[in-house]
């Protein structure tokens, strides 16, 4: 059974319409899948991130709410801005405009891993305030399950009871 945070996203995407914006940027939901077996049937979410002045799609978030062992390498949420958006905030924008998706699916934090050299994305998740919790060893199954790298830093954030 959906949430109402899932029916929201559906029907927002159905309408083409964005459910959260910031003046910048704004997220359309693009595709919902319930229970994902590959991710440990875990709910994802993916919006398109879209810059407000020019409609044009500027990268993308995806919110995999659940856990299991593949998020524990792959994390709740991924992202990527189009290069030219990036330096611009965009990604830590979108991120911030999801906490409340978290908070509604009644998760109490979130880990986001990034590649040991990505400095845009680690910038992205201190300045978001998540903490380094550690840096793990990737296994074999998970990296050629998910075309993701031998290493990955996890942060993780924890969402406020205020």
């Amino acid at each position: 059974m959906k949430t109402a945070a899932e029916r929201a996203f559906v029907r927002a995407g159905r309408r083409g319409e964005y459910l959260f914006q910031d003046g910048e940027f704004a997220l359309r939901p693009r595709e919902y899948a319930h229970r994902v077996s590959q991710l440990d049937g875990a709910c994802s979410l993916i919006f398109d991130i879209v810059e407000l002045t020019s409609g044009k799609v500027a990268g993308e978030i995806a919110l995999r709410i659940g856990e299991g062992e593949g998020l524990y390498y792959l994390g709740h949420i991924g992202y990527h801005m189009d290069p030219p958006f990036q330096g611009r905030n965009g990604a830590l924008k979108a991120c911030r405009m999801c906490i409340p998706v978290f908070e509604a699916m009644q998760m109490r934090s979130f880990v986001i891993t990034t590649d040991e050299d990505n400095w845009p994305s680690i910038r992205t998740c201190e300045k978001l305030g998540c903490v380094l919790e550690s840096t793990v060893d990737v296994p074999a199954w998970c990296r050629a399950e998910f075309s993701i790298s031998c290493r990955k830093r996890r942060y993780v954030y924890e969402i406020s009871k205020a």
